[in-house]
């Protein structure tokens, strides 16, 4: 039989209640060892939190630094950021499988101590490292392996917690990249000082979003609009239901009988909450990837009492360019004038185990998605405007071997002249109108040199720079070096030096002497072996000829009786002259003269003769180079750091043969310089005022100056109104290896020329071209990193060296200046030169016993 229902029932029911028995003598075991049960928990809680407190301290201490160094041509476009963002995520998650969610972060710093205007450096997990040795950013962000920053103790410190604050799910501002988002960050920064220990750093700590965490988030926010839906409904509610009962008794008032007829009135239908679309409450938490939690942590501190106060609050108003429906907030309150925060005990201490370790411990809603961070994923770009601190440029000081380049107005308002080292400034352009300013700027620079105890050459071909840096130069140290070459005397007592350009009596190599004057001859008249072959060859050999006998005049101790090149003319003239110069040639370089030269037609001798006669007819140029025994030795000023300045007579085409006879000497002299190890070559600057006219007579020399001089300790510093009127080799030359550019205001075609040799600068031509007078714009090389372009006031010579001023010692120093350079009076000078034929005849005479002309030798009165 089977058992029958009853039975069944009873068995249930008992099996009911000794499971309701069991559960309720469970019930009372806890509630009668609550104590130890909420003890018990709370051990494992400790010890849980513990475990990964401790797990969290040992991942993080070992990290790995790198720094991120752009170019000035740094310009990200948005797909390399968001690259970028996704590879930190990856960083930050490169930890061992252990490691807690706390301590899988990576921190990005931006720091600003006043020695660099701001540097970006990650800090990642040490696994991470060949993940960070590149970035997407590529050869224009450099990576540089860094070491954990270990700063000085400040005597005032204030610290910050940012936190995003706003609607669940609601963004930030979406930046632009340009102008960069970091330059009120920047700008906060730029007038940090070193010697008030002031420093600024902006910790932004990011950690990949965690899938439970942002489950259990979106389902956090989901509740919440659930229920402010449900609240919203309940209030509508309440006024459709007392809208519904006024409606009723108006009703009532109006007509009693209706209201009889309709009882209480109709039900008001409750509205129903509305139907929450997941995307609209979520917003940015709907998309996971690119998701990350944000902590940023500020401090700034300084040992001047409230400057740190002062530099927090830039910072946090600077990061207020991310505010839109979410802004960055300082967490904490205000009780009247106590701020409770990070910055107080006993939260102070958390956040500094923050800042020390990296830990992670963001707010409720310190979600953001990478786009709205993509300002903070990069260091600064090349639209950002950086400050210029003393570390990128120094401040001029006398006797510091630095130039002065001109005076710059800082963040904080002062103006400090910048300067350049004088062994990185190699070559340096300025161009600009008239008057505004580029030959004072050169003169204070050269007058800087000089007081360095540096060598300079300053060609000058209007005459007045020697007046007007003359008080600040009449020092003994200087006196004893300083050699002055003033073409434009007219007095017949008025004190001249001279150069021989064919002396010998400084032990030159005569191909080099030959080979300067021939070539300084030709290019400014414009031979080559095209159009004027036979002019080159009589040239050359003329010169020869008397570079032969002046090595001759000097080895036997007679350099008083060394011709010059006017004796060029009785040379090609008068056969009696020849006669006696060939005595003092080899068997071959005599050949010459008694084969081919008796073929050579008229016209080939007055080619040549023509520019000497140009020379000889200025009295001035002809006592110049018309003496035996220069007082201008260019090689010998180089070599022991002489200051000289040389003030040609003019413009004119007469003048501009003897200036490139000047420039092309320089380069001799620079290239003669190999007969010296590298290491006592001691640099000579040449200042060489009004390029175009130099540079119409001494052609591809400037270029070469640059291209070959630099190896031999030279510099040339050149100014010009017009960049586009140099000859196309000298002016490419000089842009390629400038070390610095200015320009003053001008035409903006001419002002062209420079700016577009600051690729990627703000700079443009109109922005030159409305500068006021004596402003400039300049970029200058600066340990092998270029720095600007930068606007700036140029230098003035009181301005600078007020305190150097002597006036009283001007007539000491011209005498010493003409001293040096073994001036005479001009009267003297010009008999000299008169009667160096004669001179250079007898010692001639001596040498070789004089011979008949040859019957068919060419007579002086045919060139007459």
């Amino acid at each position: 039989m089977g058992t029958s229902p009853v039975t069944l029932a009873g068995e249930a029911v008992g099996t009911i209640v000794g499971v309701a028995d069991a559960v309720g003598g469970v019930v009372r075991w806890v509630f009668d060892n609550a104590i130890w049960l909420a003890l018990a928990a709370g051990v494992l809680l400790a010890g849980w939190e513990a475990l990964q407190r401790r797990l969290a301290e040992r991942a993080l201490a070992k990290r790995t630094y790198v720094e991120l160094v752009p170019s000035a041509e740094f310009a990200p476009s948005p797909e390399q950021i968001w690259r970028q963002g996704m590879q930190l995520i990856s960083a930050a998650g490169a930890g061992r499988w252990w490691v807690p969610a706390r301590a899988r972060t990576v921190r990005l710093r931006l720091r600003a101590d006043g020695k660099k205007p701001m540097s970006y450096r990650i800090e990642a997990p040490a696994g991470a490292r060949a993940l960070l040795a590149q970035t997407p950013y590529g050869a224009r962000v450099e990576v540089i392996e860094a070491a954990p920053i270990a700063d000085k103790r400040r005597k005032y410190v204030v610290r910050a917690v940012l936190t995003l604050r706003g609607e669940p799910g609601a963004r930030l501002r979406d930046v632009p990249l340009d102008p960069d988002p970091l330059q009120p960050l920047i700008d906060a920064v730029a007038d940090l000082k070193t010697r008030f220990g002031d420093l600024a750093e902006v910790c932004v700590d990011l950690s990949p979003a965690s899938r439970w965490r942002l489950a259990v988030h979106r389902a956090q926010i989901m509740q919440r609009a659930r229920d402010k839906g449900r609240r919203e409904a309940q209030r509508d509610a309440r006024w459709i239901s007392r809208e519904a009962d006024s409606s009723f008794g108006l009703r009532q008032l109006l007509d009693p009988a209706e209201g009889q007829r309709s009882g209480r009135g109709r039900m008001a239908m409750s509205p129903q909450p509305r139907r929450l679309e997941r995307e609209t409450v979520l917003r940015k938490l709907t998309q996971s990837t690119g998701l990350v939690r944000v902590q940023i942590l500020v401090r700034c501190a300084s040992n001047k009492e409230g400057r740190a106060e002062q530099r927090l609050a830039r910072v946090n108003a600077a990061l207020d360019v991310f505010a839109g429906a979410t802004s960055l907030a300082s967490q904490g309150w205000s009780l009247g004038p106590v701020r409770i925060g990070p910055d107080r005990w006993p939260w102070c201490k958390r956040f500094d185990e923050r800042w020390t370790s990296a830990l992670m411990r963001p707010a409720r809603n310190g979600w953001a998605h990478l786009e709205e961070l993509a300002g903070l994923l990069k260091p600064p770009t090349g639209a950002a405007s950086v400050p210029l601190l003393e570390r990128d440029m120094p401040t001029f000081k006398n006797g510091a071997d630095l130039i002065p380049q001109g005076w710059h107005r800082g963040p904080d308002g002062q103006e400090r002249l910048l300067a350049t080292h004088e062994d990185d400034t190699l070559f340096e352009v300025q161009s600009g109108k008239s008057s505004w300013g580029k030959t004072m700027r050169a003169q204070v620079q050269a007058v800087a040199s000089a007081h360095n105890d540096r060598g300079l050459a300053f060609v000058d071909p209007h005459g007045d720079s020697f007046s007007d840096v003359a008080r600040y130069l009449a020092h003994d140290k200087i006196m004893e070096r300083i050699a002055l070459f003033d073409l434009t005397v007219r007095s017949e007592d008025d004190l001249l030096g001279c150069w021989n350009l064919l002396d010998m009596s400084s032990g030159q190599r005569p191909y080099e002497v030959v080979a300067a004057v021939v070539d300084a001859m030709s290019t400014a008249l414009g031979w080559d072996d095209v159009s004027a072959p036979r002019a080159l060859t009589i040239l050359t050999k003329a010169v020869e000829a008397l570079v032969a006998v002046n090595t001759r005049a000097t080895a036997a101790g007679l350099p008083e009786r060394q011709a010059t090149i006017f004796q060029v003319r009785p040379l090609l003239t008068d056969a009696a002259f020849r006669a006696l110069a060939l005595g003092a040639l080899d068997g071959e370089a005599a050949r010459w003269w008694t084969s081919s030269f008796l073929d050579l037609p008229r016209e080939g001798l007055l080619t040549v003769l023509n520019p000497l006669e140009r020379l000889g007819a200025n009295p001035v140029i002809r006592a110049f180079l018309g003496s035996p025994v220069s007082g201008y030795d260019i090689r010998r000023a180089m070599d022991e750091g002489h200051v000289v300045w040389i003030c040609p007579p003019g413009t004119g085409p007469t003048d501009r043969l003897l200036v490139s006879l000047i420039v092309r000497d320089f380069l001799r002299a620079g290239l003669s310089r190999r007969d010296l190890p590298e290491a006592k070559r001691r640099p000579f600057r040449f200042y060489l005022d009004e390029l175009i006219s130099l540079d119409s007579g001494a052609s591809t020399v400037i270029a070469q100056i640059t291209e070959e001089l630099r190896k031999f300790g030279c510099r040339l510093h050149g100014m010009t109104q017009l960049l586009q009127r140099l000859t196309p080799t000298t002016r490419a030359a000089l842009l390629q290896n400038a070390s610095c550019l200015s320009t003053t205001a001008g035409s903006v075609e001419a002002i062209a020329q420079i700016t577009n040799q600051w690729p990627g600068s703000s700079v443009t031509p109109q922005d030159a071209a409305g500068l006021e007078r004596w402003w400039h714009y300049a970029s200058f090389t600066v340990a092998g990193k270029r720095i600007g372009p930068l606007r700036i006031r140029g230098p003035e010579l009181k301005e600078v060296f007020g305190r150097l001023a002597k006036p009283a010692r001007v007539g000491a120093l011209r005498k010493a200046a003409h001293t040096n350079a073994g001036a005479r009076p001009l009267s003297a000078l010009t008999a000299a030169a008169l009667a160096q034929e004669e001179q250079v005849r007898e010692y001639l005479t001596g040498l070789t016993p004089q011979a008949p002309p040859a019957p068919d030798d060419q007579s002086e009165e045919q060139y007459a």
